[in-house]
C-alpha cells in the first residue's frame, strides 16, 4: 500500500474520531510545548484492520507516518477557528487497552521478553524501581543532497546510544533514483526532544517462590518525561529495540532489550483496586443482619478466618485485622496530614507464629513487599542512590515499592540502628526525604508497616520494651500495637493446641465451611477491601470520653512504658476505633470500638494500667460467648476510669 494512501486514511480517521482532542491542541497558548493525541488501538483496529496491522507490525514507520497525519488533519481543521495555531510537536499515543493488543503474546511478562517481540508494538507492565534525570538529545536533523537537491531528514540510532548517522546515499525516487553519497547539513534543521531513561521491574506479587524478578530499561521522550517516579505501577505500550551496553575493559560489548515508549499509563490508583461483585456485597450485608442480636460474635467469625492453620491466639489475630484495615486519615488546619495507616510489631519467642501472620497478611494485600531486617540495608528497605553511565539515579527501596500497600519486615531486631532510624519518617510521615550525591527529592511511603521481632535473649517482664527488644524508644513509639507472645509453659494450652495441629493434619482439605464458621481467604480480601473503600467512620461523644479518659490515665501512670505513652498513642487509639467500627461495618465509632481499642493497647503494655486480667497474647482464645465477655470487660474498664474521679459522667451500661 502507498505512504501517502495511509497517511489520507490515518488523517481521515482523526478528523472523524478525534476532532475534539485536535480541537483543544490548537487552542492551547504555548506552541512550543509537546502534545500528546490519545488513540485507542480497539477504535482503529474497527475502523481500518489493515492500518492497525501495519501499526503493530512495523510500528516505527507508522508512527512517524501517524504523527504527520495528525499534523496535516490539525492544519486542516485550523481554518475554523480564528485563534486556532498550529502545533508542530503533536504525537499520537496508542492506547492498547482493551484491544487484541493485551494477548499474552504481545503482552508478555517483563522475564519473558525475546528476540521474537523485537520491532512490534509491545506493552509491558510493571513498577518503576528506577528514574533517570531528564536529558536533551538531537531528535532529527535535515541533510541536502548536493546533486538533486532533495531535502530527508535523518534519525537517531538507540542501537547507537542515539547518535545520528551520516546518511549513505540519497533516498530520492523522484524523477529516478539518485543514490548520491555528497549531502551537506541544512543549518539550524537541528531539533532536540527531552528524553528520560527509566528501569521497570515485574511485580513480585505475580512471581512463584524462588524466582527472580526481571527489569527493562525504558525511554521516555518529549511529553511522556517526567510523567512517573519511582514506586509507581505503570503499563507501558512501545517498540522494543536493542542498544549496545557501555564499552568496558576486558567485558564483552553485549546488546541489551530497551522500550521505546509510546504511551505509558499509571495505575496507581488502580492498583488497590479489587473487584467485588454486587452478590458478595449483599452476603457482608446478609452476615451483619444475621449477626444483629451478637455483633461480636460476627466479629469473631471474621477473625476465626485470619491465618486459621494457628490455633487461638484471638489477640494478635485481631491486631493484625485493625491495622490492615487501618483508621481514616485526615489533615488538619494547620495542612498537616495525619495517617490513617496502622503499624504493628509483633515481639515473641521462636515458634510462637509471628512469620505465619507476616505472610499471611502479604496474602491479604494486594500490594505487599516482604524483606527481611537481616538482608536489608537502609537503601534496601527506603531509597538508594546508584551511578549508571556517569550519572547518579534513584532507585527505590522496599517502603517505596510497598506505598500504598502494606511492608513486612522480619527479623526487624538484626536491622543496624542507623538502618531503623532511616524508617522514622517512613512510618510517620509516610514520606523518605532523599539527599544523596546531589538528588534532593522526597518520595512517598504511604504504607502499612508490620514488623516482627525476637526479644534480645530472654523476656523480662520487669524491664521496659526497649531494653528487651533493643528497639528505641521514638521507634516503638511509632508502632500502634506492639504484641508480647510469650512460651511460657502451659501445659493446659500446649494440649488444646497439640490436638487443635493433630486435628487440622487428619481433616480433609476439601472439606468446604460456611461464612458463620470460617471466611476463607478471597472473601476476607474483598471484605477487607471494601470496608477499607466505604466507610469513613466518626467518633460520638462517648467513645470520645472513653479514649480521653483512658489516655490521660495512661500520662499519669506512665513509668515503665514512657516511650509508648505519647500523644501517637492517642492518635493510635482513634485509628484502632476507627479500624474497629469499620470491622464492625459500622459508619460511627461507638463505645464499644473505643474499649476494644483501648484493649488491644492494653496488650502491648507491659504492665497493665487498667486491666489485670489481659494475660499472654500468646494464649489468648476465642472466647464462647464474646458478648457477654465484652460486657465484663467495659463494666471493668469504666469503673477504674470513672473512679479517676475526674470523670463522673462516663457511659455506664
Amino acid at each position: 500500500m502507498d505512504t501517502e494512501v495511509q497517511q489520507v486514511k490515518l488523517q481521515k480517521y482523526l478528523e472523524t474520531h478525534h476532532s475534539e482532542q485536535l480541537q483543544s491542541i490548537l487552542l492551547a497558548p504555548d506552541p512550543r510545548l509537546h502534545y500528546p493525541l490519545h488513540v485507542d488501538f480497539a477504535e482503529i483496529m474497527d475502523e481500518y484492520p489493515d492500518l492497525a496491522h501495519f501499526i503493530f507490525s512495523q510500528p516505527e514507520d507508522y508512527l512517524r507516518l501517524f504523527d504527520e497525519a495528525a499534523f496535516l488533519a490539525q492544519k486542516k481543521i485550523s481554518s475554523q477557528f480564528k485563534e486556532a495555531r498550529v502545533k508542530s510537536n503533536i504525537h499520537v499515543r496508542i492506547n492498547a487497552c482493551g484491544s487484541p493488543l493485551e494477548c499474552p503474546e504481545t503482552f508478555p511478562s517483563i522475564g519473558r521478553v525475546r528476540v521474537k517481540h523485537r520491532g512490534i508494538l509491545l506493552t509491558l507492565k510493571g513498577t518503576v524501581i528506577r528514574s533517570g534525570a531528564a536529558k536533551m538529545i538531537e531528535g532529527e536533523k535535515w541533510y541536502e543532497c548536493r546533486r538533486c537537491k532533495h531535502r530527508f531528514k535523518v534519525y537517531p540510532e538507540v542501537e547507537t546510544r542515539n547518535s545520528i548517522p551520516k546518511p549513505t546515499y540519497c533516498p530520492s525516487q523522484k524523477p529516478k533514483f539518485c543514490e548520491s553519497t555528497n549531502f551537506q547539513l541544512v543549518e539550524d534543521s537541528m531539533v532536540c526532544r527531552d528524553y528520560q531513561e527509566i528501569k521497570i521491574q515485574e511485580s513480585t506479587q505475580v512471581l512463584g517462590i524462588g524466582a527472580i524478578p526481571r527489569s527493562i530499561p525504558v525511554i521516555l521522550m518529549d511529553d511522556l518525561v517526567d510523567m512517573v517516579k519511582a514506586g509507581d505501577d505503570v503499563i507501558v505500550t512501545g517498540v522494543l529495540k536493542a542498544k549496545w551496553l557501555s564499552d568496558l575493559k576486558d567485558v564483552r560489548c553485549d546488546l541489551e532489550p530497551i522500550l521505546i515508549a509510546n504511551h505509558v499509563r499509571r495505575i496507581n490508583e488502580l492498583k488497590s483496586e479489587l473487584d467485588i461483585p454486587d452478590d458478595i456485597i449483599l452476603k457482608f450485608k446478609q452476615f451483619w443482619q444475621d449477626f444483629e442480636g451478637s455483633p461480636l460474635k460476627g466479629r469473631n467469625a471474621v477473625l476465626r478466618g485470619v491465618c486459621p492453620q494457628v490455633f487461638g491466639l484471638f489477640t494478635v489475630k485481631l491486631a493484625v485485622t485493625l491495622t490492615l484495615i487501618g483508621g481514616v486519615e485526615h489533615i488538619d488546619a494547620s495542612g498537616t496530614k495525619v495517617r490513617g495507616d496502622s503499624h504493628l510489631l509483633l515481639v515473641g519467642d521462636p515458634g510462637t507464629g509471628k512469620s505465619q501472620f507476616l505472610k499471611f497478611a502479604a496474602k491479604l494485600s494486594n500490594r505487599a513487599v516482604i524483606a527481611t531486617g537481616l538482608g536489608s540495608t537502609s537503601a534496601g528497605l527506603t531509597v538508594t542512590a546508584v551511578k549508571d553511565g556517569g550519572e547518579w539515579i534513584l532507585e527505590a527501596g522496599a517502603l517505596v515499592l510497598a506505598d500504598g500497600g502494606l511492608c513486612c519486615i522480619d527479623e526487624f531486631d538484626s536491622m543496624k540502628e542507623h538502618d531503623r532510624v532511616t524508617i522514622h519518617e517512613a512510618m510517620e510521615q509516610q514520606t523518605i526525604s532523599v539527599a544523596k550525591a546531589g538528588l534532593v527529592t522526597t518520595l512517598s511511603t504511604r504504607t502499612i508497616v508490620f514488623g516482627a521481632t525476637n526479644p534480645k535473649g530472654h523476656y523480662d517482664p520487669e524491664q521496659p520494651l526497649s531494653v528487651n527488644t533493643t528497639l528505641s524508644g521514638p521507634l516503638l513509639s511509632r508502632f500502634d500495637i506492639v504484641l508480647v507472645l510469650l512460651d511460657t509453659k502451659n501445659p493446659d494450652w500446649d494440649a488444646v493446641v497439640s490436638s487443635h495441629i493433630l486435628e487440622t493434619q487428619t481433616k480433609s482439605c476439601n472439606s468446604e465451611e460456611d461464612l458463620h464458621n470460617i471466611w476463607p481467604l478471597p472473601m476476607l480480601r474483598r471484605y477487607i477491601h471494601f470496608v477499607k473503600r466505604n466507610f469513613q467512620p466518626v467518633l460520638t461523644k462517648e467513645a470520645e470520653k472513653v479514649i480521653s479518659s483512658y489516655y490521660q490515665l495512661q500520662r499519669r501512670s506512665a513509668t515503665q512504658n514512657a516511650a509508648r505513652t505519647t500523644v501517637r498513642m492517642l492518635e493510635s487509639l482513634i485509628r484502632l476505633a476507627q479500624a474497629h467500627a469499620r470491622l464492625m461495618f459500622r459508619n460511627e465509632v461507638t463505645q464499644l470500638d473505643a474499649i476494644t481499642a483501648i484493649l488491644c493497647i492494653e496488650s502491648s503494655m507491659t504492665i497493665s494500667a487498667i486491666v489485670d486480667s489481659v494475660g499472654n497474647a500468646l494464649h489468648s482464645n476465642f472466647a464462647e460467648n464474646p458478648d457477654e465477655e465484652y460486657a465484663k470487660q467495659e463494666r471493668l474498664i469504666l469503673q477504674k476510669l470513672s473512679s479517676m474521679g475526674e470523670f463522673p459522667d462516663l457511659i455506664m451500661n
